[in-house]
């Protein structure tokens, strides 16, 4: 058994004890105050099972019919136990009234035992009220919360029929029945209470506090998403959690499931017992347009290569605009038909295009090359040395040379600053191809690799 039916078990026998007690001496003693909390403590009684049997079946895992798990059975047995009080306290108030206005109704004999046994039973719910609001605390439990809420409504109920019956000692009347009136308010704000809370969990009433802490946690992430939509329900102790963000159409899957994973464990961190589902999505801006503009031309038949995708808002209209490489051997013709697929495919796919501008360029073949002989590069070597540690400061990290169709080519690899935005390094290695090209026109082509 586990520790939280353990603690509902106590509060069951619990019950059961002080019905009896209560019971025996209102009869005894024609107590309304004393009969009303033994009612009180009837409807504690059936809430205390009700809480045994709902942890029991709220800690059964998730199965085929039930795929969420079954903590909502906690709520259902609190809103049960606020219907009996609800009931219980009609009772309380037409018994209370009837003794007020009848002068010929049985008076309360305020006996010794009568104060003895109110004392012992405040100083009983005492103990049932801290241990059940402990329980509920550590095992996050509504139900066990319920049943808190119960017994520290007996505590001030039991209080209330202990000053009653004082006064009833000392000469007053009427004083059991309005402590019993007392006892029926209670009741009733406790059931209210009950009801409220309980239904708003099961008419899946977002839970503020969880909601706002969910959404600090994903909007502090590094890097940022863009949350579209954040959707929370609870049942029990657990926040069922439903997120949508946006990320880059052209991402690759990889990077778009890493972003969800971030969003999950933001989410655990600061809900831990939350249930979180992410959905990816991608992003409707103009870089989610140009990563639909070049999926749709790269998916067309003999399409080798797309670049320089630009997607321009010129008023009310959207134009688009791209360079197409294809293989060199085709006809313009052939060509052509190409990129009127291209066009139909970018328009299906970008719905808002009003006009799309297609460069044609050849692919250039598959080349045979060599490596030259040192010697014939010896001068060329040096003066890429010269100008790479003249821009950078330092030699360059590995420098080699092919011989081509079209000419000698010099491969070359930086290293700059890893804190170097990329359009920075980007412009340095512009910089340093275009004043080798310059000083050493042998040299046809510089091909640059950037690394931190």
């Amino acid at each position: 058994m586990t520790p939280a039916r353990r603690t509902a078990l106590v509060s069951v026998l619990a019950a059961a004890g002080l019905v009896a007690l209560k019971l025996i001496v209102g009869l005894a003693t024609h107590s309304l105050g004393l009969l009303s909390e033994a009612a009180h403590s009837g409807t504690d009684l059936i809430a205390a099972l009700l809480t045994f049997f709902a942890i029991g079946v709220a800690r059964r895992p998730a199965d085929r019919g039930h795929q969420y798990g079954h903590c909502r059975a906690e709520h259902l047995a609190a809103l049960g136990e606020a219907t009996f009080l609800v009931g219980a306290s009609l009772i309380i108030v037409y018994r209370a009234l009837t003794h007020i206005f009848d002068t010929t109704a049985d008076r309360v004999n305020p006996t010794w035992y009568a104060l003895v046994t109110i004392a012992g039973v405040i100083l009983i719910d005492l103990g049932r009220t801290v241990v059940s609001l402990r329980a509920a605390g550590r095992y996050k439990s509504a139900a066990l919360q319920a049943s808190a809420f119960h017994f520290g409504s007996d505590l001030v109920g039991s209080t209330a029929v202990l000053v009653g019956l004082v006064l009833a000692r000392a000469g007053y009347r009427d004083a059991d029945s309005f402590a019993a009136l007392f006892v029926a308010v209670l009741v009733f704000a406790a059931a209210f209470r009950l009801m409220r809370r309980n239904v708003d969990v099961l008419m899946d009433r977002a839970p503020a506090d969880a909601l706002e802490a969910a959404r600090q946690a994903i909007e502090a992430l590094d890097p940022p998403v863009e949350l579209r939509r954040l959707r929370m329900r609870q049942a029990a102790a657990r926040h069922f959690t439903d997120v949508v963000i946006a990320v880059p159409a052209e991402v690759a899957v990889g990077q778009g499931h890493a972003a969800a994973d971030a969003v999950e464990e933001a989410v655990k961190r600061a809900l831990p017992e939350a249930d979180v589902v992410v959905h990816v999505e991608p992003e409707d801006s103009q870089l989610a347009a140009r990563g639909l503009v070049q999926a749709a031309a790269t998916r067309v038949p003999r399409v080798r290569e797309v670049h320089n995708v630009q997607v321009v808002q010129v008023g009310d209209a959207t134009q688009v605009s791209l360079h197409l490489k294809l293989p060199g051997g085709l006809t313009l013709v052939d060509a052509h038909a190409i990129a009127s697929e291209v066009e139909a495919a970018i328009k299906e796919a970008l719905p808002d295009a009003d006009s799309v501008y297609i460069h044609l360029e050849p692919l250039a073949e598959e080349a045979e090359g060599r490596s030259p002989p040192e010697g014939d590069v010896e001068r060329d070597r040096a003066s890429v040395e010269r100008i790479v540690r003249e821009r950078t400061g330092g030699p360059p990290r590995a420098l080699s040379f092919l011989e081509t169709e079209g000419g000698l080519v010099a491969y070359l690899t930086l290293g700059l600053d890893p804190k170097s935005a990329l359009t920075d390094a980007h412009a340095r290695a512009s910089e340093i191809e275009e004043e080798i090209l310059r000083e050493r026109p042998g040299i046809s082509d510089v091909v640059v690799h950037t690394e931190p």
